[in-house]
């Protein structure tokens, strides 16, 4: 492997690290907003004005204003956007924060069986181990659960994971057929995935938005950092990386989603669930150290 290849490597680590710190946190900011908003609201404006402010950048930087994969833009954002954002936002409004953040990233689980079907992707033995483990943890983090109560918002949290999974395979699919403008896409999977998130929310009967400094703050959070940056990153990472080793790179994110949760909100985390994140952390060094062993043989 060239001294380019692995610096590319490098940096697309780097993004998903500094993609897990934001999106951890993101969490909680999301928690807050929807006690000053209707869910489907709140995810319309912050998925519709993270893609205008793109979509201004890429005026600013005199690129194409455009889509050129249109199709491929609207089913990642109906995914990826419309499904992952609407559903999982809607979950936090009787679920919290850090427990709903746990049950989205169950999403690698379905990327990597995804990826093997549809992209042909090998999953290694140590691969398995890694998803063992990290399976493991999330069961430890989802016992204090009682099963008997707040299924519907458990429900909403895995389907979402569901519907951000299918949009990671067919963004992969497309980078495999030719390289993708990451900037122009990300800007319009965003775009087309508010349409969806839109009509909901003015079909919805919902309460008015109540304009609080702690919603002004918590939309802006979401909008630059939590959505626009945050994907690019994350599209930037994904086309450096197998779709698998990303996947499982961002089961740090409900971490911290819990750990910040806990700070913030005051929901405390049991012993299983601190055991479940070590777990979830082991697996994460043991897949890191995979990949570089890999890396050292090619």
């Amino acid at each position: 492997m060239d001294s380019k290849q692995t610096s590319s490597q490098g940096l697309a680590i780097l993004a998903l690290f500094v993609l897990v710190l934001i999106w951890g946190y993101n969490w909680v900011v999301m928690k807050v907003a929807v006690q000053y908003a209707a869910p489907f609201d709140y995810a319309a404006l912050r998925v519709f004005l993270g893609g205008a402010s793109l979509w201004l950048f890429l005026g600013w930087r005199r690129q194409p204003l455009w889509p050129k994969r249109a199709r491929g833009a609207f089913v990642v954002g109906a995914l990826q956007m419309a499904g992952f954002y609407g559903l999982s936002t809607w979950a936090l409004v009787s679920g919290g924060a850090g427990k709903t953040a746990v049950l989205n990233y169950a999403m690698p689980f379905w990327v990597l069986s995804l990826a093997w079907l549809a992209l042909g992707e090998e999953v290694r033995g140590v691969q398995w181990i890694c998803v063992l483990a990290g399976l493991t943890g999330l069961i430890c983090i989802l016992m204090p659960f009682s099963f008997s109560e707040g299924l519907f918002s458990k429900g909403l949290a895995l389907l979402s994971s569901i519907s951000w999974a299918g949009g990671i395979v067919v963004a992969k699919k497309l980078q495999q057929r030719s390289e993708l403008d990451l900037l122009s896409f990300t800007t319009w999977q965003m775009l087309f995935g508010s349409i969806p998130l839109i009509l909901v929310a003015l079909l919805v009967p919902s309460q008015p938005i109540h304009w609080s400094p702690a919603f002004i703050a918590a939309l802006i959070y979401s909008v630059i950092p939590g959505n626009a940056i945050a994907w690019f990153l994350w599209f930037y990472a994904l086309s450096r990386l197998p779709a698998g080793v990303a996947g499982l790179g961002t089961l740090a994110a409900p971490v911290i989603g819990v750990l910040a949760a806990r700070l913030q909100l005051g929901e405390e985390p049991t012993f299983l669930e601190a055991a479940g994140m070590l777990l979830i952390v082991g697996s994460l060094v043991i897949n890191a150290l995979q990949a570089l062993r890999l890396r050292e043989r090619t």
